[in-house]
């Protein structure tokens, strides 16, 4: 079996590289392969210039393209992705790749087909006020709306397996995939397991990209599906 990591990035320099060895370091499960699919979202700094390092590495799939948003840079890493399983990391250090086998374990044993690393039932650390009251609000809209306990569809850290894309059509753009992408899952009849995963905010100096815009263009599709338009799987 073997599980695909797909990291979208934009404007990593100080990261890319740190992240990527994190990944390639990390003990699977059950003799499980891995294959790291990276897709350079258009960056403007030696992002680039950084992963033509890796170029050529077995199982490290890169690919470049102009910048069309997150959710663009996801899709084409699931494009080119070849697991069974595949699992989200975003570039930065937020998400600490150490987590991997207890994100893992409910699909190899068979008790979920759709993990995510929830960052509310774990530790946190770093994270702005506004930020953990932008993310609450959204989980308690989104589980008041959706008859479900979520706690945290925002998490980057989805695992899933291959299954649960086929058809999918994803058609959001930048940061509204999270909640387009688990409103269709349970449109499909499919159940999420949450799992607590530590998690360690870096702050807008060191990089971060989510501000109040971003916030808003993953707030509305909780409502858009849940009123105005049925999801397309």
């Amino acid at each position: 079996m073997k599980l695909s990591i797909v990291i979208p990035a934009y404007n990593e320099e100080s990261t890319i590289e740190g992240i990527i060895l994190k990944v390639q370091a990390v003990s699977l499960p059950g003799g499980i392969s891995r294959e790291i699919v990276i897709v350079n979202n258009g960056s403007k700094d030696r992002t680039a210039e950084i992963l033509n390092r890796f170029s050529g590495q077995p199982d490290t799939v890169i690919v470049h393209q102009g910048n069309q948003g997150k959710t663009a840079a996801l899709l084409t890493g699931f494009k080119n992705a070849t697991g069974d399983i595949l699992l989200i990391q975003d570039a930065d250090m937020e998400y600490d790749p150490r987590q991997y086998p207890k994100l893992l374990a409910p699909i190899l044993e068979g008790r979920a087909e759709v993990v995510y690393g929830s960052r509310f039932l774990g530790r946190i650390e770093g994270m702005e006020p506004v930020n953990r009251w932008a993310n609450e609000i959204s989980n308690r809209t989104f589980s008041f709306l959706y008859g479900v306990e979520m706690t945290d569809i925002n998490t980057c850290y989805k695992v899933f397996t291959r299954r649960v894309l086929e058809g999918m059509a994803i058609t959001s753009r930048n940061f509204a995939f999270e909640t387009e992408f688990t409103v269709k899952l349970l449109s499909r009849g499919y159940t999420i397991k949450e799992v607590a995963i530590d998690y360690t905010a870096r702050t807008r100096k060191a990089g971060k990209k989510i501000k109040w815009t971003t916030a808003l263009d993953m707030f509305w599709p909780i409502i858009k599906y849940r009123f105005f338009t049925r999801p397309n799987y």
